[in-house]
């Protein structure tokens, strides 16, 4: 089977997990083929018999690129008997709120109409870039969790297994009222700056991925197409670029997805502590089940 995983990766969360799939479907003896969005050159989807997409939940939705790539491509014309050309979709976000659930709906819908059908759906737990920062140890034991999942969701996307997300009541209509973040990143965008301690490395220029960021006088500029992705913030080496209205749930640096002490403390302890306490304990029971069938 040849596969397509085209995904959308900010701070590299989504990134990792699409890898994790590819080097999954590989051990299968599959062949699968990453492409990381916004692409340059869109290939022909009628190459590949299976089509991966993954994202970060951006406000309950699919981030902006995304969608603007599931809209460009060509409606598929289905010959007689011919079924929809087979797709899954996973999700990384930094809480498990069953609220996540509706940020797939508007990609299905489009991809529906261009005759692709989304038959399986997952979602991992992955550490936060924005709102607050996750111990070494919350940050790894995600990380742990999806690594197991990853390889059981691989084997029931390659058996045929549909696993399709239960979508809570009026889903599509609080998904459009929240995709105003994609008008309302534009606008926060614009206020973001560089402290007095930019070098003018041009590494947030270099890496944005939208080109919304400009080297002038030695300094960044910002314009108006920001995603707020906070790959720029979170990946600063000098920690010098202040988020706008943003500015408070600003987190900066990258994980190292290395134990910590289990002990240590965020000072958001309780935040969504019933969503990480099923998420957990369901992905434990499935990883059992797995290891239990000898699989």
């Amino acid at each position: 089977m040849n596969i397509a995983i085209f995904y959308f990766s900010g701070t590299g969360n989504t990134r990792k997990v699409a890898k994790e799939y590819a080097e999954n479907f590989e051990k299968r003896g599959e062949t699968c083929t990453l492409f990381e969005l916004p692409l340059k050159n869109k290939p022909d989807l009628a190459n590949y018999d299976l089509i991966g997409i993954g994202y970060p939940i951006h406000s309950f939705n699919a981030p902006q690129p995304l969608l603007q790539f599931a809209k460009s491509l060509q409606r598929r014309k289905l010959k007689s008997g011919e079924e929809p050309k087979r797709a899954f979709i996973f999700k990384t976000s930094g809480e498990p709120v069953k609220m996540s659930r509706v940020s797939s709906l508007k990609l299905i819908s489009i991809l529906k109409r261009r005759n692709i059908a989304v038959k399986n759906e997952y979602q991992y737990v992955m550490p936060y870039n924005m709102i607050f920062r996750h111990t070494d140890h919350q940050a790894y034991v995600m990380w742990e969790t999806a690594k197991k999942l990853i390889p059981i969701d691989c084997n029931d996307i390659l058996s045929g297994v549909e696993r399709q997300e239960k979508k809570m009541p009026f889903g599509n209509v609080l998904a459009w009222f929240l995709r105003i973040e994609h008008g309302g990143a534009h606008i926060v965008g614009v206020g973001y700056r560089a402290t007095k301690d930019c070098t003018g490395c041009g590494l947030c220029a270099k890496n944005c991925p939208v080109d919304n960021i400009k080297i002038e006088d030695g300094k960044p500029k910002f314009g108006g197409k920001c995603l707020i992705c906070a790959r720029c913030s979170f990946n600063c080496p000098k920690d010098c670029i202040r988020i706008g209205l943003l500015n408070g749930w600003r987190v900066h640096g990258a994980y190292s997805f290395k134990d910590g002490d289990p002990n240590e403390k965020n000072g958001h302890d309780n935040y969504c502590k019933k969503a990480y306490a099923r998420y957990f304990k369901e992905a434990e029971e499935r990883i059992s089940k797995h290891e239990n069938d000898g699989n």
